[in-house]
């Protein structure tokens, strides 16, 4: 899709997710590195134990499909020049250095404008090109700490804790490809290229799934708890031992989920584990039963334990079976070897065998431009003299145009979106920052889980005050179908008709079952382009498992890997792949529409949130495929960076995280602290506030951030500069807070403008205004019962 583009890469292990992925979408990524290869090189585990820079496996996960060339930019000037004549010819460069490290070579943003004005120069870093924190040192554990996820992640008596594998670069690197792929639709129309400043702070702060909005909308903070939540007075257990190790269950109530916990119960009755009396509790009203009183908050933990007593007595995957017969929101807690042995990715021929190893695969499945696995990762100037060698190239941009100062990338991109919760509504939700027409339909009758969940503005939980709701589907306009009555095909149809995109995350029965799957659409609009996202994808024995990201999270590995080694997993916290996997849906359609801006082609995507996200556990997966060795548990530790950890200060429950990459900043450390064991360095810690900490430590050189749960990160000077929080007129509650984009476009930034839209907000608008109906069918609508 992307053949007609060259990216230059010249990131390390803190952004070459990016290029990978666009690379995995079919550009010409060519890896700059420095001299002695990328430090990503040097980063294990290694194929086969020795530390052999070409035998990486960090780097073979994340720059597979690339060519590389090495360039000394700092000490060569005739380098520095080869990379201007490099440049001259790409239509995109991605970068990972300081703040202003690039420009004082006179290779920055403005520098390579001046040879290429239609290069698309992105930037990643911590914390943002400005800000007070622009110039903070920072590891993926303190970026993590910052942006509020390690603050949900552990058990409530120890540290919070870091994802097994490092996620908070990878975040970044995904949202990079897409910032990328949006100027790249920008330029398609002014033919000019921007600066992207990517902030892994403000991206990895999707993985706290809204609870960073908590405080800005005077909720209860989220706090973390080994496999629990707590909702108020409730605590919400997530994780339940079985007979061979863990399984997530969704034990929770109200429409959406309490139909599967009444199933669940039932199968209990017939175990003989509970009653008739606790077999037919009103599980859908439950949770308001317990928060109002009329039902004991004993009566819940007595539910749970003998849920635990009946997980007790099962295997994985009997558990398993029986959610896949019952329609139950339970999945098994797998390890990185049970999941390069699904039979679901077996079935979908998801691994990839290149050079004998063993690979993860597409992360999207596409019907008119599939994508080809790329090529191992290459050596070290592997490709130096063919790159050298090559005649001059011109970017695939169109002259430059005038275009309005206040256009928006995406602007008229229409987009039909049929999506639930998080992971389908986050990915939409960047296209409306960007500019696109969104009409998002929802229903009435089956009320969508996201309004649901926490937090609640004021902790009132009622239709409207979701802040995660609110979040996802901001800059959205708001329509209430009942898409299972045979009147509403037509208005579905004639939406179609008017959309480039539509998006849709039911199991995969539904949309065919209502006479609305691919290919009917596109006998509709034969260029429509559109997205099915569900926890594993169209086909596979698993295809109809519908459920949540924390379902798709445990089979996936992630949580497994995630947790203290002399105890049970416990994270990381809520749906995960609902976090991570947006970033490639939404880079997949970028890269479709782009396609279809050259060809006039339409195409069909099916998209597996689990494949997606298990990109992001690149090398626990190859640890295993090459070395045969299962990623365990491991806390806060680091193969290569000691010290390295959470520590306990001053306050209850206030933590910092601190890291030592060199001997210099060991050294540094030792003397502020006295030493470099764990127990002298939380006696210096303990004495002093978080922030204090990490400021003493930065000011020495040392990466070091507070952990940061709602409150703090409301307050983080970094993150208000930003403009992270975003508030927002309401039509019902006066204002809310969303989080707004997390970057930056120089000349046509993103933007949100308005919070998710209320219940049918915009029905008459979008019928009258959008489709153009009159008054007559508006009123026939509303008489049928099409309309909630």
């Amino acid at each position: 899709m992307l053949s007609p583009y060259r990216v230059l890469d010249l990131t390390d292990d803190r952004g070459q997710l990016a290029g990978a992925m666009l690379a995995w979408l079919g550009a010409d990524v060519i890896a700059v590195e420095p001299p002695g290869g990328s430090t990503s090189r040097r980063r294990g585990p290694f194929a086969g134990g020795s530390a052999d820079p070409e035998r990486s496996l960090p780097h073979w996960a994340f720059n597979r499909g690339k060519r590389s060339i090495v360039l000394d930019l700092v000490g060569a000037d005739a380098d520095r020049d080869e990379l201007r004549r490099l440049a001259a010819g790409a239509d995109v460069l991605i970068e990972c250095g300081a703040p202003g490290e690039l420009a004082g070579l006179g290779l920055g943003p403005d520098d390579l404008a001046a040879v290429n004005p239609a290069l698309v120069y992105c930037s990643i870093t911590p914390f943002g090109q400005d800000g007070p924190k622009r110039s903070w040192r920072a590891t993926d554990l303190t970026v993590w700490a910052s942006a509020g996820p390690m603050s949900l992640c552990g058990d409530a008596d120890r540290a919070p804790l870091q994802t097994g594998v490092p996620q908070a670069f990878l975040h970044a690197s995904a949202e990079a490809a897409t910032a990328v792929l949006a100027a790249l639709a920008e330029r398609s129309s002014s033919g000019l290229g921007q600066h992207v400043d990517v902030s892994a702070q403000q991206c990895a702060a999707q993985a706290t799934q809204s609870g960073i909005l908590a405080a800005p909308n005077h909720a209860t903070v989220i706090q973390r708890g080994a496999g629990r939540i707590t909702v108020g007075p409730l605590e919400v257990q997530l994780l339940w031992p079985c007979l061979d190790g863990h399984v997530s269950i969704t034990y929770l109530f109200g429409t959406a989920i309490g139909p599967a916990t009444a199933r669940l119960m039932h199968w209990l009755w017939e175990a003989g584990v509970c009653d008739e009396a606790t077999r037919d509790k009103d599980w859908v009203a439950y949770g308001e039963l317990l928060v109002t009183g009329a039902e004991p908050l004993s009566e819940f933990a007595r539910a749970k334990a003998l849920v635990g007593e009946f997980c007790a007595t099962r295997t994985k995957a009997e558990l398993l079976q029986g959610a896949m017969d019952r329609r139950l929101l339970i999945a098994p807690v797998l390890m990185i070897d049970e999941v390069v042995h699904s039979p679901q990715f077996e079935a979908r021929s998801y691994w990839v065998d290149a050079t004998g190893v063993r690979y993860p695969g597409p992360f999207a499945r596409l019907s008119a431009t599939p994508l080809v696995p790329p090529r191992p990762a290459p050596r070290v100037d592997g490709h130096a003299a063919a790159i050298r060698s090559a005649p001059p190239r011109t970017p695939a941009a169109p002259a430059a145009a005038e275009v309005p100062p206040t256009a928006r990338p995406l602007e008229g991109l229409k987009v039909l979106d049929l999506m639930w919760v998080m992971a389908g509504p986050s990915t939409m939700r960047v296209l409306a920052d960007l500019g696109a027409t969104i009409v998002r339909v929802e229903s009435s009758t089956r009320v969508e889980t996201a309004r649901t969940l926490q937090p609640f503005v004021g902790d009132v939980n009622a239709l409207e005050t979701s802040s995660l709701f609110a979040n996802m589907n901001a800059g959205k306009y708001g329509l209430t179908l009942d898409l299972s009555n045979p009147a509403s095909r037509d208005v579905v149809f004639d939406l179609v008709r008017w959309a480039d995109v539509v998006g849709e995350s039911f199991s995969p029965r539904a949309m065919r079952a209502w006479g609305l799957g691919y290919e009917t659409l596109r006998d509709v609009n034969p260029s429509i382009i559109m997205l099915s996202s569900c926890l594993f994808g169209q086909t596979g024995p698993y295809s109809t498992f519908a459920g949540y990201g924390t379902m798709a999270a445990a089979m996936s590995g992630f949580f497994g890997i995630t947790g203290w080694p002399d105890r049970a997993p416990c994270g990381p916290f809520g749906a995960y792949t609902d976090y991570i996997s947006p970033r490639f849906s939404t880079a997949t359609l970028l890269a479709a529409l782009d396609n279809r801006r050259r060809t006039g082609e339409g195409q069909y995507i099916d998209f597996a949130q689990a494949e997606a996200a298990m990109h992001a556990l690149g090398p626990a997966l190859l640890d295993y495929t090459v070395n045969g060795h299962v990623w365990q548990r491991a806390g806060n530790d680091d193969r290569h960076h000691h010290p390295h950890g959470v520590f306990a200060a001053a306050g209850d429950d206030r933590w910092v995280a601190l890291a030592c990459t060199t001997d210099a900043e060991r050294a540094a450390l030792g003397a502020l602290a006295g030493g470099l064991d764990h127990a002298t360095i939380e006696t210096w810690t303990r004495g002093r506030s978080a922030d204090e900490v990490a400021v003493a430590l930065q000011a020495a050189g040392v990466p070091a951030h507070a952990v940061q749960n709602s409150g703090e990160a409301a307050v983080d000077p970094q993150l208000v500069h930003r403009r992270h929080f975003r508030s927002l007129p309401h039509p019902s509650l006066g204002e809310i807070t969303v989080e707004g984009p997390r970057y930056v476009l120089s000349r046509t930034p993103a933007d949100v403008h308005t919070p998710g839209p209320t219940m049918g907000q915009h029905t008459e608008l979008v019928l009258k205004e959008i489709l153009g109906y009159d008054e007559d069918r508006f009123v026939d609508l509303l008489v049928s019962g099409v309309l909630e």
